[in-house]
């Protein structure tokens, strides 16, 4: 753990392994933390913040410009951390350590852009101000698909508003975590800035950051039923939570889309990360005028999509991240199948060709999905792609907006008046309209309903960790 500016134990010497999803292999070991570490931790950020905090925005900008600049001249060595730990191609992991520099960059910029403003008052003799001023110690929970830009991409515009944090990386990906607070080690942070709490267990950890009242805000990516969870508990002492939760995004295509351009984006955007994402589509709707085409060109695309380890070169499909995920993608298929889908490719575990100790799932298509399966409703986090044939344009905007989540969306048209039907009515935080990357460190992201609260990114990312004050002076 890193606590304090120094690398520590736990308290009670306790470690776990971390593995290789790929080969089963043992990477290494990491502390296991407990509630002792964590409320040690925050003793360090909370004797931390009364100094960062006091820094101007140009100081503490110069320590994120440190940290990307070390984050970029090692991308090669942090990504070749992530491919063996989290499973994703290589080419994969670089891209994701330029997007998780990219939020270091970018909050940089951002910490000077953190204005006040004046405000007329209906009195003569009295004036109203009101700044941004950082809410305090931030305890930060991150994910294992993406372990290394969700990091920054929390700790980055916390720093930057002058905030000071404490971090459990997942369960999955420590090594990510560890070689992240590396960097920050080297960009020279000052002791207790930023904090890291490894541990087997979460819940500990959680409860931790949950009752101590020096943390005034917590931040989570992860499940919505954790998410669910930890804002009840927090909303009980009054404490700011933003969550970036599940997801289960619709992927229309229009009949006056041209199916080929439309297969090879849900391609692209559906198999990345082996289908982990929380953006990935998850129902596929299709017009029948153009569903034949586009099946036929989808089907040869992912049947071409090759399997293994991520060094192996042209490998597009790692493993899923543990047996759990493996066998919940072998059960929405065969309830999809049983219920009359037909499976076009893939279905099944992958256990040739040196696979036989991983967890690697085929990439899958099944067509005719009804919203009586699992997979209709159910957020898959594989690559598996369901397909729908609709015939009118009202009954898909329905079908789309029917789930209680509201992450992202995807529209394939030609149509302008299409498009911006779609974007407007669409109930999604987040729409891709021809677009399969709607993401970048200057965008907000974030959902609606069931996928969580506030926005990460952008100039609304950095306002997560500030509070407005207001000051009235009688002159």
């Amino acid at each position: 753990m890193f606590i304090h500016g120094e690398w520590l134990s736990a308290d009670s010497g306790e470690v776990f392994q971390s593995t290789n999803p790929a080969t089963g292999k043992v990477l290494g070991q990491v502390a296991s933390g407990s509630r002792s570490d964590t409320r040690k931790a925050i003793d360090s950020a909370a004797e931390a913040f009364s100094v960062w905090s006091k820094l101007t925005v140009y100081e503490r900008a110069e320590f994120l410009y440190r940290a990307h600049s070390l984050m970029m001249a090692e991308q090669d060595s942090l990504a070749v951390v992530m491919t063996e730990e989290q499973g994703k191609p290589l080419a994969a992991s670089r891209n994701e350590v330029k997007y998780a520099a990219d939020f270091l960059l970018w909050f940089a910029e951002e910490a000077k852009r953190i204005y006040g403003r004046t405000i007329p008052s209906a009195r003569t003799d009295q004036r109203f101000f009101a700044i941004q001023q950082p809410v305090g110690v931030v305890g930060a929970i991150t994910p294992w698909n993406y372990p290394i830009s969700m990091i920054t991409r929390k700790v980055a515009p916390a720093l930057a508003a002058g905030c000071t944090i404490v971090l459990k990386p997942a369960e999955f990906t420590p090594l990510c975590a560890k070689a992240v607070f590396e960097i920050f080690a080297k960009a020279g942070f000052p002791p207790g800035v930023a904090n890291l709490v490894t541990a087997a267990d979460p819940e500990p950890v959680g409860a931790e950051l949950l009752s101590d009242s020096r943390v005034r805000k917590l931040t989570f990516t992860g499940s919505t039923e954790v998410g669910r969870m930890l804002s009840q508990e927090a909303g009980k002492r009054l404490k700011r939570v933003s969550l970036e939760l599940g997801g289960h995004a619709p992927f229309i295509v229009c009949p006056d889309a041209d199916p080929v351009h439309a297969a090879k984006g849900l391609t692209l955007v559906k198999f990345l990360n082996t289908g982990q994402a929380c953006i990935s589509p998850n129902r596929i709707f299709v017009h029948s005028d153009i569903a034949e085409p586009f099946l036929q060109e989808l089907t040869a695309r992912v049947k071409a999509l090759k399997a293994g380890s991520g060094f192996e070169p042209g490998v597009k499909i790692g493993p899923l991240v543990s047996k759990g995920e493996l066998e919940k993608n072998e059960n929405q298929v065969q309830d999809a199948v049983e219920k009359g889908a037909r499976l076009l490719a893939g279905g099944c575990r992958l256990m040739e060709d040196g696979l036989e100790n991983g967890y690697f799932f085929a990439p899958t298509i099944i067509r005719d999905v009804t919203p009586s399966m699992l997979i209709y409703r159910q957020e898959t986090f594989g690559p598996i792609a369901p397909v729908i044939i609709y015939d009118d344009s009202d009954d898909v905007l329905s079908m789309a907006n029917d789930t209680d989540y509201g992450l992202a969306a995807y529209v394939y048209t030609k149509e302008l008046k299409t498009a911006f039907r779609f974007f407007e009515n669409l109930n999604f935080g987040i729409i891709g309209i021809n677009d399969i990357n709607p993401t970048s460190a200057a965008a907000p992201f974030g959902g609606m309903k069931d996928s969580g609260l506030g926005r990460e990114g952008a100039t609304e990312g950095i306002l997560e960790y500030l509070e407005t004050k207001l000051g009235g002076f009688s002159v």
